[in-house]
């Protein structure tokens, strides 16, 4: 999710490149395994690098805290320890570790804000209905871009935060919100359990929070996008902000509530 202005002339690109970066999440997460824990610690290590771009970091200092943030990510490859409270304690490690070696806490936080999404996907995909449960912490957010991007579009009306990102309406809030919950319905026919159904339109709001934050860090670094490294995207940041509020709840929920 992007807080960018359309951009009708890259639409077939933008278009062609959405649904790549759908096609490789999705085989990434069916294969599971090596393969998913890969394809989540690059996309890691590009966050905190473009973290680390909205907050002045220098580029050895963003070089320095993907080398630190590295460790724990390797821990967590079903090769190692994997998805476990070890891991969560090198995460917290590690942002300590940024912070004082750079003087630049909020190059540290970035530990957290990329880390624990990652772990908390790579736990997802481990439990027993792991396809299911990380195809649903993963699609409700994409549900909630659609929904939010059409219903925006179509209804218009009042602005969710004009000063934030200009572009963002309460129609399209309240489209996005029901885009995903109507997506967890559908999910109930291969055994969602209904206490996340009940949670999707709470992190459906978490979803277009973590939108409105990064589009709240990039206005203040005076940037467009977080990065260029995706043609008619921006960063890798850009297309995830959503997804890191709502991997952790949703991993908190599965643990909560027992559901495997």
């Amino acid at each position: 999710m992007s807080d960018a202005k359309p951009r009708n002339a890259d639409l077939p690109v933008r278009a062609v490149v959405g649904v790549a970066l759908i096609a490789v999440a999705a085989t990434a997460l069916w294969l599971g395994g090596f393969v998913f824990w890969l394809l989540l610690t690059v996309a890691g290590l590009v966050m905190i690098g473009e973290w680390g771009g909205l907050h002045g970091a220098e580029r050895g200092q963003s070089r320095l805290a993907q080398y630190a943030l590295m460790v724990p990510l390797a821990i967590l490859s079903p090769l190692a320890a994997g998805p476990g409270f070890l891991v969560l304690g090198l995460i917290a490690g590690a942002g300590f570790f940024i912070a004082i070696v750079t003087r630049n806490g909020a190059l540290g936080l970035g530990a957290a804000y990329v880390g624990l999404p990652v772990l908390a996907l790579v736990f997802l995909r481990a439990q027993e209905a792991g396809l299911l449960l990380a195809f649903w912490a993963m699609a409700l957010v994409w549900a909630t871009d659609i929904g939010a991007y059409f219903a925006g579009r179509s209804i218009g009306g009042p602005k969710l935060m004009p000063r934030v990102s200009p572009n963002k309406t309460w129609a399209g809030f309240i489209g996005g919100v029901a885009a995903a919950t109507l997506f967890a319905l559908i999910l109930t026919r291969w055994g969602l359990a209904w206490p996340l159904v009940f949670a999707t339109p709470v992190l459906a709001m978490m979803a277009q929070g973590g939108d409105l934050v990064e589009s709240w860090l990039k206005r203040r670094a005076g940037v467009k996008d977080s990065g260029n490294l995706l043609p008619g995207h921006g960063g890798v940041l850009d297309r995830l902000d959503g997804l890191v509020p709502v991997a952790p709840a949703a991993a908190f929920l599965v643990l909560m509530l027992a559901v495997r």
